[in-house]
């Protein structure tokens, strides 16, 4: 097919996407609540209180302030966590909670990028922990992630030593390019929220990923490709396009989705969703162009 191979005597590309809602339905790191609250990491009153978040995130019904009180309440949240117990709780249950809501219309287009000879990087303000084993799990090349700072005693400490949100993915885009020789003028970008738009603007071809409202104007404004994802499928069902890491490999890549619930799932949050949006060529055809 025309433009689906990629010259490879030209500057390197890659496809560059945002995780939540964008590749799977729903918060990566609040999907884990269940998990840390059968670990004891969380009360029950706690594990309700990330219920209620992830379904703010998913119906979009917060405004900025009311999401940034819910980040200074997970960010104390998961303050004094061991990581240790954290990773094994991820790993154990990273494939059973993650596997079934990652958008088979994302898989398809991941699929189409590799074959195209571009690199797949996973560009996420959740946690670097649980991003990695994900992005492991989609066979994605890179991952950039927000990274929360662990104390001698092997525990949170609530602070934030690289928080992956807004400019600050831009700039990891564009020193990915300098480093591995991207041409940004032939990549590409996929996100839901307008928060990203720095990061789609960085490259060539930026895409609208179940947009929120903000982001659906600016895509309209700027005429940008607009797409809907709306169909999760296990990964094991696609094999052996995805082959699933061994569940040993994850627990040495996987750890601290609570790192990211501290984070940045304000931002997250704070996203209006709108659905029912036209997509008027497939993912996979804006992959092959």
């Amino acid at each position: 097919m025309l433009g689906l191979v990629e010259n490879h005597s030209l500057p390197r590309t890659a496809a560059f996407f945002d995780l939540d809602k964008t590749v799977i339905a729903k918060s990566s790191t609040l999907t884990f609540s269940k998990s840390f609250y059968r670990g004891g990491l969380i009360s029950r009153r706690a594990a309700l209180r990330t219920a209620y978040i992830q379904f703010v995130f998913l119906a979009g019904g917060a405004d900025h302030d009311q999401m940034e009180r819910m980040r200074e309440y997970l960010s104390a949240l998961c303050k004094g966590w061991n990581v240790a117990q954290v990773k094994e709780l991820v790993a154990e249950t990273l494939h059973d909670l993650i596997d079934p809501i990652i958008y088979d219309e994302a898989a398809s287009l991941i699929e189409a990028h590799h074959a195209a000879g571009r690199d797949v990087v996973i560009v996420s303000t959740s946690g670097a922990e649980v991003v990695e084993p994900i992005g492991e799990m989609l066979g994605a090349d890179r991952v950039v992630a927000t990274r929360m700072v662990v104390g001698e005693d092997g525990c949170f400490t609530g602070e934030v030593e690289y928080y992956a949100y807004g400019p600050t993915k831009a700039e990891a885009v564009r020193e990915l390019a300098e480093s591995e020789g991207y041409d940004l003028s032939r990549c590409y970008a996929y996100s839901d929220s307008a928060t990203d738009i720095p990061m789609l603007e960085a490259v060539g071809h930026p895409h609208a990923v179940n947009p929120d409202r903000a982001l659906r104007r600016e895509a309209a404004a700027r005429e940008w490709p607009v797409l809907t994802f709306s169909k999760p499928v296990p990964l094991k069902q696609r094999l052996p396009a995805f082959r699933m890491p061994p569940r040993p490999a994850l627990v040495a890549a996987a750890a601290v989705g609570a790192a990211a619930v501290g984070a940045g799932l304000v931002w997250y949050a704070a996203r209006r969703r709108q659905a029912a949006l036209s997509t008027p060529r497939t993912a996979v055809d804006f992959a092959r162009i």
